[in-house]
């Protein structure tokens, strides 16, 4: 493992009050093709309680994975899900979407999921959005001789020298690709992603180490990786929990506001105007 940066989530608060864990880069240079992660993990509900009401977004990919609770989604297209435990959710915003996540009422014991936002490519932002999540068929596993388990949230995923596993989410932006890897105490994985020009790590359990120098990475670190180099990952004494992102960088310029990520200041105008004047549509 090659690491190139690394970066700390910060706390920050987003929807009705939710506390959250964030790492983000909207001057598109660092994390291309992705934008932002967002973690929610706690076990008091006042931490998640208000979730996120109706709210708009255009010109990005928002996916979200569930590890523990739920929430129920709801938009405009009128799809309404409970995206629970193991789930994952996607859904390509294009030229505009009006969803709301809001916590299960029958998930009482805590919550931990993250929200994934991945920029779409110019041409491609103003297209009709898209929707679709894993909850009929489920996220494929592989597990390794050394203590690893591979969970396929979006793409293709596979340990060296063994067979790929397809998660039912395919096509995301960037061609992006994102696992959940989760390693035992010492356990080890290698991949090789040198098919994509971008490659980080978010650990969100336990530490990784790495060999010679044993130096350890921790809970809450976001380590963008040499993509290029084959991708060893090792556990400490605690073990680890890892999401794992792979991708393309888009290489165009972007302009951010709130909910909204387009390529000009004209374009992000002409989003208010037309969620102002109710050209999104209504849960």
């Amino acid at each position: 493992m090659h690491v190139i940066s690394q970066f700390n989530a910060r706390p920050a608060m987003d929807g009705d009050g939710v506390n959250i864990h964030r790492v983000a880069d909207f001057l598109n240079t660092k994390f291309d093709p992705f934008l932002m992660l967002d973690e929610i993990k706690s076990d008091d509900e006042q931490d998640f309680i208000g979730g996120f009401p109706p709210h708009p977004h255009r010109g990005i990919e928002t996916f979200t994975y569930i590890r523990k609770g739920g929430f129920e989604h709801r938009d405009q297209l009128g799809n309404v899900k409970a995206i629970r435990a193991t789930d994952t959710q996607w859904m390509s915003t294009g030229s505009g979407v009006v969803h709301s996540e809001m916590p299960l009422a029958d998930a009482t014991d805590g919550l931990h999921g993250f929200q994934i936002w991945v920029n779409m490519p110019a041409k491609e932002k103003m297209r009709p959005a898209i929707y679709q999540d894993s909850t009929e068929e489920g996220n494929p596993e592989s597990r390794n001789q050394s203590g690893a388990t591979l969970r396929a949230l979006a793409g293709n995923w596979r340990f060296v020298g063994e067979h790929s596993i397809c998660a039912p989410i395919q096509g995301l932006a960037g061609d992006a690709m994102i696992a959940d890897l989760m390693l035992a105490a010492n356990g080890k994985a290698e991949l090789n992603l040198a098919h994509r020009d971008f490659v980080a790590v978010y650990i969100y359990q336990g530490n990784l180490v790495t060999a010679p120098h044993a130096q350890s990475f921790n809970q809450g670190q976001y380590l963008v990786l040499d993509s290029q180099s084959l991708v060893g990952l090792n556990a400490g004494n605690e073990g680890a929990g890892l999401l794992i992102f792979a991708g393309n960088p888009i290489r165009e310029k972007i302009v951010h506001m709130g909910p909204f990520v387009m390529n000009t200041q004209t374009e992000i105008e002409q989003a208010v105007r037309d969620y102002q004047a109710g050209r999104f549509g209504q849960i």
